[in-house]
């Protein structure tokens, strides 16, 4: 049985606590480099846990396999979160995840595909991902490959015009291939999304366009590993889209719902606080 299949197998529990090890080694990466974006990263480990761990059909001894899922990180910043996903795969050495933002490193300050297996495609300014997802759909739709394409992007990020011409076009194409989350942590770089430009309901507006939308709470395990299970069998011809309710900074009391703490490293009191605290309380 491959490694692919294996981790088809993997338990709710064990799940939960794969998003606890996630958080603590964006955290740890974050510190040590006194740089990268917490906030973001920590609403959206529930998310990577599932789709990195069960759901995802990748082979970190393969990367580059022609069958292999896609991922795209459109909101690309918080890329901690990812590499940290990767590195506990076993796509880098884990020891890689103290080099963060270093010369040389895989692990930039934006997902660089020219230097971290497993990347695939370079990321960061926003609202571009989702295209990119798209263009990957349409690809493996006119190659009949049987792969999907997932992307995350940020609700601040869906303010971008760019978002809503990608949705078009993954209706236009019928790309049921396709399953966008969106980590709708409600706070983006300088406030909340409403006082900034507010976004009415994304779960609405992505239907209006012809997705097939969800609305979940982001960090309900079992709500996004039945989710998944539900759009995997969706044939239906409609991309999907899954609205995932969460908080910024989730498991760390002093960042959660605070827009400061968007692009911000923990000092030492705090780092070792905020592992405590993802340790605990989130088990708990």
């Amino acid at each position: 049985m491959n490694e692919v299949t294996k981790m088809k197998e993997i338990s709710i529990e064990e799940l939960k606590e794969k998003a606890i090890q996630l958080r603590k080694t964006a955290l740890t990466m974050i510190y040590g480099a006194q740089s990268g974006h917490p906030g973001g990263s920590l609403s959206a480990a529930d998310i990577m846990a599932a789709l990195y761990f069960k759901e995802m059909n990748v082979d970190p001894h393969n990367p580059n396999w022609e069958d292999r899922d896609r991922f795209v990180l459109s909101k690309g910043h918080v890329c901690p979160i990812q590499y940290s996903a990767l590195a506990l795969r076993g796509f880098v050495p884990y020891e890689t995840i103290y080099t963060l933002r270093e010369y040389g490193s895989p692990f930039q300050g934006h997902p660089d595909m020219k230097k971290c297996k497993g990347i695939d495609i370079s990321t960061g300014s926003l609202g571009q991902g989702l295209s990119c997802g798209v263009g990957m759909a349409i690809a493996g739709k006119r190659d009949f490959k049987d792969y999907r394409v997932f992307s995350l992007v940020g609700d601040g990020e869906c303010q971008e015009g760019q978002i809503w011409e990608a949705a078009q076009t993954a209706v236009k194409y019928q790309l049921d291939n396709l399953i966008v989350f969106v980590d709708n942590n409600r706070l983006q770089i300088d406030g909340f999304c409403d006082e900034i430009m507010p976004l009415q309901d994304l779960e609405k507006k992505f239907d209006a366009f012809g997705f097939e939308t969800k609305r979940i709470n982001g960090h309900s395990m079992e709500e996004i590993v039945e989710t998944l299970d539900e759009v995997r069998v969706a044939k239906n011809g409609r991309p999907k889209c899954i609205i995932c309710d969460t908080v910024k900074g989730k498991g760390v009391s002093f960042m959660e719902d605070v827009a400061d703490w968007h692009g911000v490293a923990p000092n030492e009191e705090q780092y070792h606080q905020a592992m405590e605290e993802v340790a605990g309380g989130l088990r708990e």
